[in-house]
């Protein structure tokens, strides 16, 4: 017999028919119902057992984390709380779980106890929802792409560049430690190692993928990158998932689009494909607010959230008419603000955005024309030579979810900033060529997949929504 998803049968109205199912125990109360999930929903079925005709010994091993087989009829449920159950007629155990050894048992488990067994906590409601709308947004951006023109392009995981100009990257060697060649100046002398150059892990595909938007048109990478920075706060990984489109003959105001509209495009499919899920999250947070101070609670909850940003049109506004909202504003005058607002220039904080989203326009914003010394080398400059053609969306309890810019077209003002900020020529002869040979206004955004993900979800810890996080001192499993 054919086996069925327990998301299927939660959903058929046919009843009496007979139904072939695999999955774990959840509970198993009074040797008669099992709670049984497959992880096609959040949602368990319930099996009911005819105790009295069923082998003890089967009996003995239904416990909870078991793999099991079961056969029998989907019929109305009697009971409350499911619409169908099935009445059993054949139990198979398809792998036993030592209830005094399993650690994930049917009662409330703090989240980082969950960290510690992050290979089994998938088995948990809450991991099971968060991990299936991470899949669905995963889909939904593919298909956005997709669908609008785009090719997905791979760029590479090992690099001699450094996006950012941060330095915080992890370096890759062939060298043994503590055996790495010299040259004469006793540094370590990289010509012999493995690429015969210094490498590093990516921090992000955008400058590679710069040079197929100059011939494909419309590209967009999304894969894995990494960050060296010794951070272990809620919203730091050391390894994670960055999605940059870039494309050509677009200008910040496109690019400001662009976000905007697939940003709304990846939450409303999320919104429509995952409603058992994001209900499940949804009354978690709410029940997780209930336990903090009242100053303390969030205005919106993440249904709410959600909504907000899909059905609002995203208010545009220049830096420069931030810092004068935020220098005026209440909190900064009152010196709520943990980073006080004193004058044009300051690198905007959290708190700074998110007053801006939730107290001041109440809709996500979108601020543009930032000051040049705060901002990456690749950036376009404006006229005024104090600002550049970048932009920032800002969301709701996250502030800034993503980054972007109009790039720097103009040969020789990008030689000008690299050298200004001592990057050499020779490191990136390759990324000048695309302003030498047919060089056109482009622009492109990153956006931290796990970052949309915790947004979407409500999670508090970015931990919590990558299956095995890499972060300071911690690369198990």
């Amino acid at each position: 017999m054919k086996r069925s998803s327990i998301q299927d049968l939660l959903q058929a109205t046919q009843f009496s028919q007979k139904v072939h199912i695999k999955g774990w125990v959840r509970t198993f109360r009074s040797n008669r119902f099992i709670a049984l999930n497959d992880g096609s929903t959040i949602n368990n079925i319930q099996c009911v057992v005819d105790f009295e005709n069923t082998d003890q010994d089967i009996i003995k091993r239904i416990t909870t984390g078991a793999a099991i087989a079961i056969q029998g009829t989907l019929v109305e449920s009697q009971g409350k709380g499911q619409a169908v159950e099935i009445q059993v007629s054949e139990i198979e155990i398809l792998g036993d779980s030592n209830p005094e050894e399993y650690p994930i048992q049917p009662k409330k488990h703090s989240f980082e106890f969950l960290r510690e067994n992050a290979h089994l906590r998938i088995r948990t409601n809450t991991f099971s929802a968060v991990m299936r709308v991470r899949s669905a947004l995963s889909f939904a951006v593919h298909t956005y792409f997709q669908k609008n023109g785009f090719y997905y392009v791979n760029t590479p995981i090992i690099t001699g560049s450094d996006a950012e100009g941060a330095g915080e990257m992890f370096h890759v060697t062939n060298f043994k430690a503590n055996q790495a060649p010299l040259n004469e100046a006793g540094a370590v002398d990289y010509t012999k190692d493995f690429f015969g150059k210094e490498t590093n892990l990516t921090v992000s595909g955008q400058l590679e993928a710069e040079t197929y938007a100059m011939a494909l048109g419309k590209v967009y990478t999304f894969g894995p990158t990494f960050r060296a920075e010794n951070s272990n706060t809620t919203r730091h990984l050391a390894e994670f998932w960055m999605i940059e489109p870039e494309v050509a003959f677009m200008d910040l105001d496109g690019d400001m689009d662009l976000a905007e509209d697939f940003i709304k495009y990846v939450l409303g499919y999320v919104i429509e494909n995952c409603k058992d899920d994001l209900d499940f999250l949804n009354n978690r947070l709410l029940q997780e607010e209930k336990t903090k101070p009242q100053a303390e609670r969030s205005e919106m909850s993440l249904l709410e959230k959600l909504n907000f940003v899909v059905t609002n049109d995203f208010k545009r506004v220049s830096y420069t008419e931030a810092i004068d909202i935020l220098r005026n504003s209440k909190p900064n005058k009152k010196k709520k603000f943990q980073y006080i607002i004193d004058q044009w220039g300051a690198d905007l904080q959290s708190e700074h955005e998110r007053y801006l989203v939730e107290k001041h326009f109440k809709c996500p914003v979108i601020l543009f024309d930032y000051p040049a010394n705060i901002k990456a080398f690749y950036m376009r400059l404006n006229e005024d030579q104090k600002t550049v053609r970048a932009m920032d969306v800002l969301f709701p309890g996250i502030g800034e979810i993503v980054g972007g810019s109009q790039r720097e077209e103009r040969l020789d003002v990008l030689k000008d900033k690299m050298k200004a900020l001592g990057i050499e020529e020779k490191e990136l002869w390759w990324y000048l060529d695309t302003r030498k040979f047919g060089t056109a206004v482009h622009a492109g955004f990153g956006l931290g997949f796990e970052r949309l993900v915790q947004f979407t979800t409500g999670m508090g810890n970015i931990r919590d929504v990558i299956p095995f996080p890499r972060t300071p001192q911690n690369a198990e499993f």
